[in-house]
């Protein structure tokens, strides 16, 4: 097969439509837990409990929360990196959890990840040139001075030297082999990028190179992201729309500006709270939860957020909120959404 240079321009069909190019529905991933002699299963950690949203072409989707509740499960499980327990999720309407074998392959050109550590993401026996392009030889793209070829194409792109190709990853700091992680993604000429926490371990003045390169990037060439991140900011910088999620599930989905200027579910709320803000005159409020987050093992009944959350009443201990729409385009999953 042939490889063709990298397109430098944005597929007319991402400027002129927003057509959904992935859609999550209740998905769902417990992995086990083993005891006794015989090792059988006597509890699951919900790592994602029914978790759905869509994401259009050409847009950007940021996922939000604290640390364990599933943001990089739900990224890893829509690749199917990670096999999900149930659910479904279909890229451009393809049943990503049927497909077999060869239709998998198919589907990892168009769907690729960017790791959050630029560190241990790449192999430091080989060229970073040999990296970039393993996804070209595993596909059988091109012949080798092709797929050097466009390897040289890519790292230009993301702001580094083809010349670079034949160094090793020890060789590089933190901000220059995440770039080196994003053009390993870019090289298959994806439609998809997971770009899991891609900026929480680099310094402050290397995350809004990296942020600026990734929309710059969207912008040429017609990308949609699936944004993992705990950082608020990074979030509102690059994102079009953002979900909210806590202990596994989907809390609240709104559009950057809609959740930035109004939130509804209180656990966002107290999110936006502890936002640092640049003006050292001005005060916020913050909200401090009370407690620990519970156990994904043994979760709350009724709203898993009644336990820290200060507008709960009986109803929040009894009955599940349904995950609906309490305004256009602005969706939360709480009795008392204000």
């Amino acid at each position: 097969m042939t490889v063709s240079p990298l397109n430098t321009t944005a597929p007319t069909v991402a400027a002129t439509t927003q057509d959904t190019l992935l859609e999550v529905r209740d998905l769902k991933k417990h992995f086990p837990i083993k005891g006794g002699i015989l090792r059988r299963t006597v509890a699951n950690v919900k790592a994602l409990d029914g978790v759905s949203f869509a994401i259009k072409r050409g847009e950007t989707l940021g996922l939000v929360g604290e640390s364990g509740c599933g943001k990089t499960t739900t990224g890893r499980t829509v690749l199917r990196l990670i096999q999900a327990t149930s659910g479904e999720v279909k890229f451009e309407n393809q049943d990503v959890m049927k497909a077999g074998r060869a239709e998998m392959r198919k589907l990892r050109r168009d769907m690729q990840i960017v790791f959050q550590d630029p560190y241990a993401s790449l192999d430091p026996r080989v060229p970073v040139g040999v990296s970039i392009a393993e996804g070209l030889r595993i596909h059988e793209i091109g012949n080798d001075k092709e797929q050097r070829d466009r390897v040289k194409v890519v790292l230009e792109r993301v702001g580094m030297n083809a010349t670079h190709m034949r160094r090793f990853p020890h060789e590089f700091s933190g901000g220059q082999r995440q770039r080196i992680g994003i053009a390993r993604a870019l090289v298959m000429q994806p439609k998809l990028i997971v770009c899991d926490e891609p900026v929480s371990a680099l310094d402050v003045s290397i995350q809004a190179q990296v942020l600026n390169l990734l929309k710059d990037l969207q912008e040429d060439l017609g990308l949609t992201y699936l944004f993992i991140a705990h950082n608020l900011s990074v979030v509102e910088h690059i994102s079009d729309r953002v979900g909210v999620m806590y202990l596994g599930r989907m809390v609240e989905l709104a559009s950057r500006d809609q959740l930035f200027s109004h939130p509804m579910h209180p656990y966002t709320k107290a999110l936006m709270s502890a936002i640092p803000l640049p003006d050292p005159t001005i005060k916020r409020e913050r909200i401090i939860l009370q407690g620990d987050v519970p156990s994904p093992v043994n979760p709350p009944s009724g709203c898993y957020f009644h336990p820290r959350c200060w507008l709960a009443q009986e109803v929040c201990k009894q009955e599940d909120p349904v995950f609906e729409e309490k305004e256009p385009g602005h969706w939360a999953a709480c009795h008392f959404a204000q």
